[in-house]
């Protein structure tokens, strides 16, 4: 759980979540596009690679040489190594993501996830609202995530939470997250429903996180129990939804991305509306207001 201040209102989780202070980067352009930001402090690290490079003050830029998929996919990759034997990458997966600055763009490059913040490339991600119908109200199935995490140990987190890689397709990846972080099956994980995104610009001190979740909402069975299977969650609590609006109005107990996650559904739900909620139309506009990389 988040140490430090309680949010005055819900509104302080998107200010929360978008803290970017745009002095503190520089643009990394391929082939002239913005596709990330780069921390002032850390550019002088790069002009060591001066065949990959282009190093100013005001911007990064990958070598015109570089130019396609490949071989700006191995060189960054030799690259990231280097960066991480001298220990600025901490929690390597070796999963590739895709470098593009909309979703829907063709990537011009992968690079491995951890190396995302540190170059303020776009991230995606599959965030599920897992719910259930009770003879005594809507309650919603939250995650503690485990304390030996390196990102956000023993914060709170949507029932389903993942990283979209470059390989998958958005539905698979959901129903492959579903499996292996809360049990449910493919045929119940299949019946979710896609119900928006919302985006971000956080800083911390990997780098900058431009990334945008997919959100989706899944009612599962009363009977139905959730199983983490990847060891990237410690508990599962089923609680009511009036506790969660609680909490996430109460504390930062949720990891940051999360609570506008559940904030979200609270809204769709008409939870929260414009009469009982001072900053209703701030909350809608901020939940989506960060567009570029």
């Amino acid at each position: 759980m988040t140490a430090g201040p309680t949010p005055a209102a819900l509104i302080d989780h998107v200010r929360r979540a978008n803290n970017w202070n745009p002095a503190d980067f520089a643009p990394f352009l391929v082939d002239g596009t913005i596709v990330g930001r780069i921390r002032r402090d850390r550019i002088a690290r790069l002009r060591r690679f001066a065949d990959i490079f282009v190093v100013s003050q005001d911007e990064v830029s990958l070598a015109a040489a570089l130019d396609d998929f490949a071989a700006r996919s191995a060189a960054m990759g030799a690259v990231l190594r280097t960066l991480r034997e001298e220990g600025e990458l901490p929690g390597w997966r070796d999963e590739a993501y895709p470098v593009k600055p909309a979703w829907h763009d063709r990537p011009c490059m992968q690079i491995e996830r951890a190396a995302c913040p540190w170059f303020g490339i776009r991230a995606w991600g599959v965030h599920l609202n897992g719910f259930v119908r009770r003879g005594d109200g809507l309650h919603m199935w939250i995650a503690t995530r485990a304390r030996d995490r390196p990102a956000y140990p023993g914060e709170l987190d949507n029932m389903v939470a993942g990283g979209q890689p470059i390989e998958l397709d958005l539905a698979v990846n959901l129903v492959k997250e579903c499996g292996e972080e809360a049990g449910i099956p493919a045929d119940i994980a299949r019946r979710a429903s896609a119900v928006g995104m919302i985006s971000y610009r956080h800083q911390g001190p990997e780098g900058l996180k431009p990334d945008q979740q997919f959100c989706y909402d899944l009612e599962l069975p009363a009977a139905f129990t959730p199983h983490n299977g990847d060891g990237e969650v410690e508990s599962f609590s089923l609680l009511p939804i009036d506790e969660v609006m609680r909490i996430v109005r109460e504390t930062y107990a949720f990891k940051f991305n999360c609570a506008l996650v559940v904030i979200d559904f609270l809204i769709r739900h008409g939870l929260i509306d414009g009469d009982s909620e001072r900053d209703y139309a701030a909350l809608c506009c901020g939940l989506r207001a960060q567009d570029g990389p």
